[in-house]
């Protein structure tokens, strides 16, 4: 289903709040690839496929407000992971939908959101996630901004897993199996470092 003929917006949040414990306490989405911040390739990929686009963080917000959009930090103290993150774009947000990408994947499919929002659509589901051969992709997702009630009480009762929560709702996964590397993220200085020497570049 096209959205923009059903007259559906969507808003969009980039994850930028993690403590980047991998990274060695990095701000992760501000480490750079090819001579741009990693968040700077996944806000231009996903920009177009949205009607407003927030992004997620905890630390320099300045720096992260610099590129032109609103900044939204956790509602939890304690960077209490990617369902915190959600949960405050999911109250900032201006619309009925949510796309929700993290901050180090620069390949993020440039389709993404039209493929997400045709499955929701058409299974009348509450969240479609992201799949490639089989595995889940589940911080690559769409949901209805509906879910945050839910969501609020899932985490004031303790609950920090991001599958353990998606299981709770009425769900759809769609494939992405033509374009794998889409998804890839870094974690590590090292993978960043790899990836930097690679010939792979976004598409």
């Amino acid at each position: 289903m096209n959205r923009e003929a059903a007259d559906v917006s969507i808003a969009g949040v980039v994850l930028a709040g993690g403590r980047g414990r991998r990274m060695g306490g990095a701000d992760k989405g501000l480490q750079e690839y090819r001579g741009r911040p990693l968040v700077a390739w996944v806000l231009e990929r996903l920009a177009p496929q949205v009607d407003e686009l927030l992004v997620s963080a905890n630390r320099n917000r300045e720096r992260y407000a610099a590129f032109g959009y609103r900044v939204v930090p956790d509602r939890l103290p304690g960077f209490a992971g990617p369902l915190a993150a959600l949960d405050a774009a999911l109250a900032a947000a201006a619309h009925p939908l949510l796309a929700i990408v993290p901050c180090d994947s620069p390949f993020l499919p440039v389709d993404l959101v039209a493929r997400l929002y045709a499955a929701l659509a058409a299974g009348g589901a509450d969240l479609a996630v992201a799949r490639t051969n089989a595995r889940s992709q589940p911080v690559f997702c769409l949901c209805r901004r509906r879910v945050l009630p839910g969501l609020s009480a899932f985490l004031a009762a303790g609950g920090r897993r991001v599958e353990q929560w998606q299981a709770t709702l009425p769900r759809v996964e769609v494939a992405f199996d033509d374009q794998p590397e889409a998804f890839v993220n870094i974690n590590t200085c090292a993978e960043l470092g790899s990836l930097e020497g690679s010939a792979d570049k976004p598409r």
